[in-house]
């Protein structure tokens, strides 16, 4: 039976409200959670439900704006006032995040590394509700600017879950001087560094900080190597921790980073290895005698190899960190106010680990460039999509979200989308139709053509799928979805020529385990927050 802990912000011991799979059973009509004021509502019930509400809610939009003698139902339900997009624009693309899956991705985590604490990127989606959540269930941060911090000390405001001094590492080896002032004044003491200049601006900024070296590791096996820019050298390591010493600065701890989405999780014994190295060294009097308690293992982590990268993850804490294992039974939770303790803490940065899979996008298509009418020549079945021979768009699609929106995750993050069917013809009742050529999810029996999916912008660079298949009847109205779109998408969309950002519907999940830990976590943040729930 999973279990997660909601710290309890109105004291600084590690009081813990417990809730267990069977405590809460959510409704099963549509109920909306109105838990921060300045934050949209919340809705129950899978996220399939909410695309296709919030699509019917689009076209009744559009059909009312062009046929003004059929105006829009003036009481529209809950799930129609809350799941409908952008009324300025009844086509506008949409995500719907399903919060109970970031609350089973944290039911792993405690599972199989309970005595590493996420402090969760911030970066990867700064999404308001995701952080209330974290910070419910007691994560850190990871910030990497001062936009960020102020963004997660404003949690104090509706949870008051987030302690600055233990619960934000400022992991930004490269900071202006101004942000390290900042930092200072909100008390935010841990921060990284990885070189001599870094030194001598916390020196003379704030000399009171706890300072983690960061340092260099292969990042060869990740989607976005960092290595490039950051960590540094272990040559470099002696000399900078002397200079530390000399300038009468604490360096409490090591951090390292393999690269943000790594397929290969054996990287993270040499690093850890590399980190014990410079524990050692640094506990040696001619390098300053500084005893560091502090390792954070940076991010990384891809959910379908998580498992696999936890273990190696383990072992390599138990071989080269053995102070750090906890006891049986107990996590990191157990240890969270514990500041006497000389016992190394272990800490993480994950990211897309958390969101990806909770958010999903909506987007319609707006317009067509192909045959008028598909020969047998034009369409291919199953059998035919699946032969190995060089296929090129017949149809190009252009749908209402693009590179500069949510889709920036495919030039930055180097991401390859997927789309499918979710409306053809108003009709909802349509088989995932989505397939890369020799793919198996072709729906058999139905007409396919090989096609590229276009943003909206006039930028040709807006370029969504190269090539995939889909049906041949997909018009101009209908509705494509999109998986796995929660890590490094809307946190760096942008306006250019005038599209808006699009917006987010929320839901705490279906009917079952998870959406009820993820219901009860938000309730009892509203409840702290003072908010009732509707």
């Amino acid at each position: 039976m999973s279990q997660v802990e909601v710290l309890h912000p109105a004291s600084t011991h590690h009081h813990a409200v417990r809730v267990t799979a069977d405590d809460h059973i959510p409704p099963t009509q549509p109920l909306q959670l109105n838990l921060f004021p300045d934050l949209p509502s919340l809705l129950t019930g899978h996220p399939s439900v909410h695309l296709r509400q919030g699509i019917i809610n689009a076209s009744t939009c559009l059909s009312s704006d062009m046929e003004s003698a059929f105006p829009r139902d003036p009481t529209p339900s809950v799930a129609q006032e809350s799941s409908a997009p952008n009324q300025g624009h009844a086509e506008g693309a949409f995500f719907v995040c399903d919060l109970s899956v970031v609350c089973q991705q944290h039911v792993r985590w405690m599972k199989v590394l309970p005595g590493v604490r996420p402090f969760y990127a911030v970066k990867c989606n700064p999404d308001p509700y995701v952080l209330r959540l974290l910070a419910s269930l007691g994560c850190g941060f990871d910030c990497a600017s001062n936009g960020e911090i102020s963004q997660v000390l404003s949690l104090n405001n509706s949870s008051s879950a987030v302690n600055p001094a233990s619960s934000i590492i400022f992991a930004n080896p490269c900071k202006p001087t101004s942000f390290i002032h900042s930092s200072r004044r909100a008390g935010v003491q841990l921060m990284t560094f990885d070189n001599s200049d870094e030194l001598y601006k916390i020196h003379k900024s704030y000399p009171q900080a706890k300072l983690v070296l960061r340092i260099l590791t292969d990042s060869s096996k990740a989607l976005c190597p960092l290595s490039l820019k950051f960590g540094a050298a272990m040559d470099a390591v002696p000399g900078l921790l002397k200079l530390a010493k000399s300038l009468g600065l604490s360096i409490v701890g090591v951090s390292f980073h393999v690269g943000s989405g790594c397929y290969d999780p054996s990287v993270y014994t040499a690093a850890i290895r590399s980190a014990r190295e410079v524990f050692d060294l640094a506990a040696m009097p001619e390098n300053g005698g500084f005893e560091m308690d502090l390792l954070d293992i940076g991010g990384g982590f891809e959910d379908e190899s998580f498992e696999e990268a936890a273990e190696v993850v383990n072992t390599a804490l138990k071989e080269f960190f053995p102070d750090s294992i906890l006891n049986d039974g107990e996590t990191w939770l157990d240890h969270i106010e514990d500041n006497t303790s000389r016992r190394v803490k272990v800490i993480a940065e994950p990211g897309r680990f958390y969101v990806s899979r909770a958010f999903k996008l909506a987007a319609c298509v707006i317009a067509r460039r192909g045959p008028s009418s598909p020969t047998e020549d034009d369409s291919f079945g199953q059998d035919e999509a699946d032969k190995d021979k060089e296929v090129k768009p017949k149809v190009m699609y252009y749908i209402n979200d693009g590179v500069y929106g949510a889709f920036n995750c495919i030039l930055f993050d180097h991401q390859v989308v997927h789309p499918y069917v979710l409306s053809l013809g108003g009709s909802f009742h349509v088989p995932s139709s989505s397939a890369t050529q020799n793919s198996d999810l072709i729906p058999t029996g139905m007409a396919l053509l090989p096609c590229s999916v276009w943003g909206p912008t006039c930028d040709s660079i807006d370029l969504i799928c190269p090539l995939t298949y889909l049906p041949s009847s997909l018009a101009v109205g209908d509705w494509l979805g999109f998986d796995n779109m929660g890590a490094y998408t809307v946190c760096a969309a942008s306006r250019f020529n005038g599209f808006d950002v699009s917006r987010v519907v929320y839901t705490v999940g279906e009917v079952g385990r998870d959406s009820g830990l993820a219901e009860e976590v938000l309730k009892a943040l509203g409840k702290w927050a003072g908010a009732t729930p509707a």
